[in-house]
């Protein structure tokens, strides 16, 4: 099969980090298909070295073809900048030489931007080729319910009516998230073709974890507690209010401690908040490969989301896969459409921006004993490993190419 992704972020780990969609491309090369991937190269995401000087640069990336467009430089990742980049990005996408792209059987075009939609469509019909819009982010629901945005702003509008348009004109539309189906129904106003691949990981990229004497002396976490981690930025969008609050209101339980690690624009103001609070650790940001061994010291991890309507579509963030594959359970503060924790029978959901039912959640986690906190834990890794991991993501991702191009 010839598959052509077109993605101003798709990059691979050559040039800073891998996205699912290189992942996915090695295994279908290796597995005899052909891959042209058309990606930007200036953006604040990867890290490109000087000799991609051209507008248009090409090489090859274990057996991919790559095409690496130069556009307009951005660094904040809300700005006029980066919008003229993805307006710059089409324009030169546009006039590519039709040879590097390879009469595709499948096209998938994989936001954001959103913008590549419009070259999507227009090559799908050059090329008579199956079309697959691919939503990472749910765009401009997200603009909206966390950008503050106004429905009525015109660059929404535009934005609107291009997500709406690009659904309509796809062969097929895939998630990340479980319930895209259900936003893609909503905003055509009919139904539309749509499956889920989530995100995944490598297996390899998770080895054992060993924990030596000396770790343990560095952080001096408590191991006579039930302690519950949290590790991630810690800014306005991370939800992590109600946390902090109810770390505060349980400062005099001495049978739970919390360790929270990562940076960010909150971090100062909560451990102003927190001052003379001995039940948590603030360990600042830590280097991903002692990550793992601070998770490890813990008994339950923490997520937060939001009360926001993107949630109502389903989730399947990386941090979780970082937290299950640590083998812990996980409490989440959510209310959007679940998946992995409650599928894995490996933690507790409770109602996201409440505080009761975060103490009542953390409570339920106390009463249970170390070995079944540990078999809890464990029921998660087992189910990510089966389901997860890049290879059988990639399968299925082909599979649903196979069967649109078998429906010509």
């Amino acid at each position: 099969m010839k598959i052509l992704i077109l993605s101003k972020y798709a990059f691979s780990k050559e040039v800073g980090f891998e996205t699912r969609l290189f992942a996915f491309s090695r295994i279908w090369v290796k597995n005899g298909n052909e891959v042209n991937i058309i990606s930007s190269v200036d953006n604040y995401f990867g890290k490109f070295s000087k000799h991609y000087t051209k507008t248009y640069n090409t090489e090859v990336i274990d057996g991919i073809n790559v095409t690496w467009i130069k556009t307009i430089t951005y660094k904040k990742t809300i700005s006029v900048r980066r919008v003229l980049s993805w307006i710059d990005f089409e324009w030169k996408l546009f006039w590519i030489r039709k040879e590097l792209l390879n009469k595709p059987e499948a096209i998938i075009v994989s936001s954001l931007s959103l913008l590549t939609i419009l070259n999507g469509v227009r090559l799908q019909q050059k090329f008579n080729s199956k079309l697959i819009f691919e939503i990472r982010d749910i765009w401009p629901l997200t603009l909206i319910e966390e950008g503050g945005y106004s429905s009525s702003n015109p660059f929404v509008k535009i934005l609107s009516w291009i997500e709406k348009w690009g659904y309509q004109k796809s062969d097929m539309i895939i998630g990340t998230m479980p319930n895209i189906a259900e936003h893609v129904n909503e905003v055509c106003k009919k139904t539309i073709n749509c499956d889920c691949v989530p995100f995944g990981f490598k297996l390899e990229d998770y080895k054992e974890i060993l924990v030596n004497d000396a770790f343990e002396n560095k952080y001096n976490i408590p191991q006579n507690k039930l302690v519950i981690g949290y590790a991630g930025s810690i800014g306005l969008s991370n939800g992590l209010d109600i946390f902090i609050e109810t770390i505060k209101e349980l400062k005099d339980n001495d049978r739970i401690h919390f360790v929270i690690l990562g940076n960010g624009a909150l971090r100062d103001k909560y451990m102003k908040y927190l001052g003379g609070c001995d039940n948590v650790q603030f360990l600042g940001k830590v280097e991903r490969k002692e990550v793992k061994n601070v998770l490890a010291k813990c008994d339950v991890l923490y997520f937060a989301a939001l009360n926001s309507k993107v949630w109502k579509y389903g989730w399947s963030p990386n941090k979780l896969i970082d937290y299950m594959m640590s083998g812990k359970p996980v409490l989440a503060s959510y209310s959007g459409y679940q998946s992995m924790i409650n599928e894995a029978n490996s933690g507790l959901f409770v109602p996201s921006e409440n505080k009761e039912a975060l103490i009542e959640g953390i409570n339920i986690m106390k009463d249970k004993s170390q070995e079944e906190l540990k078999k809890m834990g464990q029921r998660g890794r087992e189910w990510l490993i089966q389901n997860r991991q890049w290879e059988t993501l990639a399968d299925n991702y082909l599979a649903i190419m196979k069967k649109l191009i078998s429906s010509k």
